[in-house]
């Protein structure tokens, strides 16, 4: 991995200086690669042609970004497919899709060279609604929100040993799903009906202390998560047994990826 300097971006997204971050955490998964993000990979995200599948051009129209979070951002959208193609991954770096969602929140620091002024996120023609709103509200939630970067889960989830659930759909994360499900009309999924739900409840980690990464708070509100689930699981079945996505009873399977 290319030096990173201590006061430097950290490479996993966070938006915090590497040495209040991942600094002599460089070998975790997850990390390894994410500072060689060059000019060149940069313009060839950036050269994408732009996409509008399924309500991708309503919903972004549709919102106010100035206005909602105090940040002048614009979205494009680019075919899933061909940023996978890029020749920018190397073994085992290419982002997985997200539990079917057909879509990847692109790292602002892959694109922010050649094209500072956008944020990209990355679809496949089938996309539905629910999985537009669930990445439009990490945009939401990376301008003016927690201000973190989804990529910062797993490597943090894999070190404190909690669902990576947990860590990467913070409180304010929930806000933003919640805003826009009402904003649009949109269905959700069996999977972030369960985000809303936990936000509804005030049971989300917000990303401040996400931010903080003291592993006592977070293990222990990740496991009041994992109680509150059992408590109210004939509940949530009821509410997620007709959505897309619906594979059973979620008690004991939150350590799973979405």
């Amino acid at each position: 991995m290319k030096k990173i300097g201590r006061n430097d971006p950290c490479p996993c997204g966070s938006g915090r200086k590497f040495k209040h971050c991942h600094l002599g955490k460089e070998d975790e998964p997850g990390l390894e690669g994410m500072a060689e993000f060059s000019p060149e990979m940069s313009r060839k995200i950036a050269n994408l042609p732009g996409v509008w599948y399924g309500r991708a051009r309503e919903m972004t129209e549709g919102l106010d970004i100035k206005k909602l979070t105090g940040v002048s951002a614009g979205i494009r959208f680019i075919d899933l497919r061909e940023y996978l193609g890029l020749d920018i991954f190397g073994p085992g770096q290419a982002p997985k899709k997200e539990g079917g969602r057909g879509s990847v929140f692109v790292n602002v620091l892959k694109t922010k060279t050649a094209d500072p002024d956008n944020l990209y996120v990355a679809i496949s023609p089938e996309i539905g609604e629910g999985a537009l709103a669930h990445q439009l509200a990490h945009v939401l939630d990376f301008l003016g929100g927690s201000r973190l970067m989804p990529g910062l889960a797993k490597p943090l989830s894999f070190d404190l040993g909690i669902p990576v659930e947990h860590v990467e759909h913070p409180h304010e994360f929930g806000y933003w799903l919640d805003y826009l499900r009402h904003r649009f009309n949109v269905q959700l999924d069996a999977d972030d009906t369960i985000i809303s739900y936990l936000y509804e409840h005030q049971m989300l980690i917000k990303g401040s202390d996400i931010e903080k990464q003291d592993k006592v708070i977070l293990k222990s509100k990740s496991d009041r998560i994992m109680r509150f689930l059992s408590e109210n699981s004939a509940q949530i079945d009821r509410l997620i047994r007709e959505l897309p996505g619906y594979i059973g009873s979620r008690v004991g399977k939150e350590g799973k990826e979405d």
